[in-house]
């Protein structure tokens, strides 16, 4: 098959679950003997990059503001798929759904996927007029194309009771973990083992302030616990400068406190399996990729209480009340002090995700949904002709 996949800023992923998770759906299309055209914006991916590891990568025209770029850059990736002879376009994420239906009326015999990735609009950052779009967005999501995929049970229940729409359910994945050494950690002067992690883009509802505040005040009350120890913040900001400003304030002055920006590749992958325990600290998620990746390398996570957290792992001794720094505190004073339980609940995360969350697997859950939506095609074919 042909697939066009539309409404990522591109690959390869700098940041962002999409870009990650359209990255990597991709690479196991392509394996399969698959033909995939990835549509990336010029400010993300460079232009000169034209393949990348067998992925066509296209891009197309946006404008790059805060409340324009993704639509923008949905329109003319969907102007331009149009005329690509795809049998699949695949739009990720409740913003792009909004455009489902042109390929719909101008590509009827072209099936039409939806990835419904997050509720976008519990997000802080975004205003009335914002919010009120990315509701129609997901009742879009749930009304244009052939099938909706949802990422995590919280998404498709949410789906049937708002908008009366079965969804297919497909988590996130991530990739078998490669041997990773710890060489350059030193970059930023860390130890094997010695630092608490978060990777994320630094939103206000990602809850990195209450990481901060948490782990000041585990230190005062913990000195010698946790003297040595790190706390290391991967990410940057996306439109949120003010905010970003706002962290480095909390953490001025404390040296126990790394900011590293946003990392890829060899050194991310370091980070994430020499840390000592991975921390999502986040108020609203999809099924955050982040958390999955240091699953995957056999690390354990403290999460906040949310649903789409609870998915992932079943054990409370690793949740925390949402928005709660007292509580997230005595969480991380409670698992540093037991390391065997760290290491117990390490290898029941990567157990899992090996057994749930492999994307060789969930690329081909990812090419049934495809065939159904082909299905659905020629039914409807069907009908007009008998008509």
């Amino acid at each position: 098959m042909r697939i066009a996949m539309i409404g990522q800023k591109g690959i390869p992923a700098i940041y962002g679950g999409i870009e990650r998770h359209v990255e990597d759906l991709s690479f196991e299309l392509v394996k399969q003997g698959h033909d995939v055209l990835v549509y990336a914006r010029a400010w993300y991916t460079p232009t000169a990059l034209k393949n990348y590891h067998g992925v066509r990568v296209i891009h197309t025209p946006t404008i790059h503001t805060k409340n324009l770029d993704a639509i923008v850059g949905t329109l003319t990736a969907t102007i331009h798929a149009l005329f690509q002879k795809v049998d699949v376009i695949h739009y990720h994420g409740v913003g792009p759904a909004l455009l489902a239906w042109i390929p719909r009326i101008f590509a009827p015999k072209t099936k039409v996927i939806v990835t419904f990735h997050c509720i976008d609009r519990y997000h802080q950052k975004w205003g009335v007029l914002a919010k009120l779009m990315l509701w129609l967005g997901e009742k879009a999501a749930c009304t244009f194309p052939h099938q909706t995929i949802a990422v995590s049970r919280t998404i498709q229940n949410y789906c049937l009771n708002e908008f009366h729409k079965k969804t297919d359910y497909i988590p996130n994945g991530v990739n078998t973990v490669k041997n990773i050494g710890d060489n350059l950690l030193d970059k930023f002067d860390l130890k094997k083992d010695k630092y608490i992690l978060m990777v994320a883009r630094l939103v206000r509802h990602k809850g990195a302030q209450y990481l901060l505040n948490a782990w000041q005040l585990a230190r005062q009350q913990y000195p010698q616990l946790l003297k040595g120890y790190k706390l290391v913040i991967v990410g940057g900001s996306t439109f949120t400068d003010k905010y970003v400003k706002e962290l480095h304030a909390i953490a001025r002055g404390d040296n126990s406190i790394v900011f590293t920006g946003w990392l890829n590749g060899q050194v991310l992958e370091e980070i994430y399996k020499n840390c000592a325990l991975y921390v999502n600290p986040s108020e609203n998620e999809g099924l955050p990729i982040s958390v999955l990746q240091a699953m995957a390398y056999g690390k354990s996570v403290l999460l906040s209480d949310i649903p789409e957290h609870q998915e992932l792992i079943d054990n409370s001794e690793f949740f925390f009340q949402n928005a709660n720094v007292v509580s997230l505190a005595d969480k991380i004073v409670k698992l540093m002090k037991n390391k065997n339980a760290l290491a117990e609940q390490g290898e029941n995360n990567k157990a899992n995700t090996t057994k749930n969350y492999d994307w060789k697997k969930l690329s081909r859950q990812t090419v049934s949904v495809y065939s159904e939506g082909e299905n659905k095609i020629k039914k409807a074919r069907l009908k007009i002709v008998r008509a």
